[in-house]
């Protein structure tokens, strides 16, 4: 397999790219079974998602030697087939409660900056490195890189890593909000099972609400999101996870907000 996924008894999604000799590029296959491992934490509710790619880089993004056999119409849609898995695994990770947090090392790559840009806590080894390379090729976008880019770091530093296909070092990558932070590369797995079990354990319920209240609040008016998180809150004061982060706040204990099921809560904005 290409993709694998693991789902623990706990919540935590383990999902692993499993190309390393293809510097985990992503194929037809590989695409699909990213979808497949994002129905998979869709099912069972998962409470975070950790995404890792196997061996020295975590994704160069698409595979060239695939696509390179083919050609014309037989090429379109086959390009159509890899971006509308890949994209759907997007969307599915995204409507998630659970947050998602991305491990990147070595080379980071056109649809592998869309991976590592997807996660809500993205962590770098001080030894990953940024490339878009699309445009270095010919091609343009994917993966949601055109969208997720000028969010993260605005448009005119989007324009310039689109553009110029210039190699960010991690450093320049967490400077400029591209990732959440850099970590010793023989740290990295080990402070990304501590962070994805910290996530583990808080209020998934809220933590959904959160991230929909985030990418609304890019594209709405202020009137209407202050709306929005007004609603938010009240549903979420009201649910079981509120009322259980509440009661440990005033009995001066801390919160056992994993003996409850997100669906036992109503915080959707």
């Amino acid at each position: 397999m290409s993709v694998d996924v693991e789902i623990q008894d706990d919540g935590l999604a383990r999902v692993t790219l499993r190309r390393p000799e293809a510097g985990n590029a992503i194929d037809l296959v590989t695409a699909r079974g990213l979808l497949d491992a994002a129905h998979a934490c869709e099912r069972v509710a998962v409470r975070v998602v950790l995404l890792t790619g196997e061996g020295k880089s975590f994704c160069v993004g698409g595979d060239l030697r695939e696509f390179a056999q083919l050609s014309g119409e037989v090429l379109e849609k086959h390009l159509g087939a890899v971006t509308g898995a890949l994209h759907d695994a997007l969307r599915v990770f995204a409507a998630l409660d659970a947050p998602m947090v991305a491990a990147v090392q070595g080379a980071v790559a056109g649809a592998g900056i869309g991976l590592a840009a997807a996660a809500d806590v993205t962590l770098a080894a001080d030894n990953a490195t940024f490339t878009a390379a699309y445009t270095g090729i010919g091609y343009a976008p994917d993966a949601g890189v055109s969208w997720t880019l000028p969010r993260l770091i605005g448009p005119k530093r989007a324009l310039d890593l689109l553009l110029t296909n210039r190699r960010l070092a991690a450093a320049e990558a967490a400077s400029i909000g591209l990732v959440s932070r850099v970590v010793a590369a023989d740290q990295l797995t080990a402070e990304a099972v501590r962070t994805a079990q910290a996530l583990r354990d808080g209020p998934t319920a809220a933590f959904g609400v959160t991230r929909r209240l985030v990418a609304a609040g890019l594209t709405s008016g202020l009137g209407t999101h202050l709306d929005r998180e007004s609603r938010a809150l009240a549903a979420a004061a009201t649910s079981a996870m509120g009322r259980e982060g509440v009661a440990a706040f005033l009995g001066k204990r801390a919160p056992n907000f994993t003996g409850i099921t997100p669906n036992q809560s109503t915080t959707r904005s």
